[in-house]
């Protein structure tokens, strides 16, 4: 099996580059493990102390989960992926099962962040977008699928989901393989690095 990581910062594009490579590898042969759905259940606390918590922190994220799932995978065993719900901050009772495929697609904020998943990869990716490009893109999904209001998500993007992306997913950067420019609709780059997955399959 082949493993790839892809990370970035919020709104960069980096589940944009996973999907068009899935859907360019084919959903026969590759299989997309969102870490957006490894947040943390938070069922057992009360809505309202729910939104106070910083989600934008690496603590946040089951971590322990995700390896043992990817590890899971490898193993050529299918898995239950956890559904997490933004609406309410917190997983719901819900579950997707996932069967292994010969390419495995990790994407998320902290695909790079943790050393666990970073021993795993055979290629990782970060997403790079400018700030205000990412920032508009956060806003313009948070209203629309998460019932976010303007004010919640600018107070949230400055106090939490800035500091904690200089903090924790900028120096991910670092663990990159590839750096993909212009976020999620970098073609030629996408080309590139499906070109070279194509390449390692062959000798899976």
């Amino acid at each position: 099996m082949f493993v790839i990581g892809i990370g970035g910062g919020t709104g960069s594009g980096k589940t944009t580059v996973a999907q068009k490579i899935h859907e360019i590898i084919g959903k026969e042969n590759s299989v997309i493990l969102p870490m957006d759905n490894y947040y943390k259940d938070m069922s057992h606390i009360p809505l309202e102390e729910r939104k106070k918590y910083n989600y934008d922190h690496p603590d946040m994220i089951e971590s322990s989960l995700l390896v043992m799932h990817l590890n899971k995978l490898l193993s050529s065993k299918s898995i239950k992926l956890p559904e997490y719900d933004f609406k309410i901050y917190s997983r719901t009772e819900k579950f997707t099962i996932l069967e292994p495929k010969p390419v495995i697609i990790v994407e998320g904020i902290f695909a790079l962040y943790y050393e666990d998943l970073r021993k795993v990869y055979d290629l990782s990716i970060f997403v790079d977008a400018e700030s205000d490009v990412r920032f508009i893109r956060r806003l313009e999904r948070d209203i629309k699928e998460r019932g976010r209001t303007l004010e919640s998500v600018v107070e949230q993007y400055l106090n939490m989901v800035k500091p904690m992306h200089d903090a924790y997913v900028e120096p991910s950067k670092k663990y990159a393989d590839l750096i993909i420019p212009k976020g999620g609709f970098n073609e030629k780059a996408i080309d590139v690095v499906v070109e070279f997955i194509f390449k390692k399959m062959t000798n899976l």
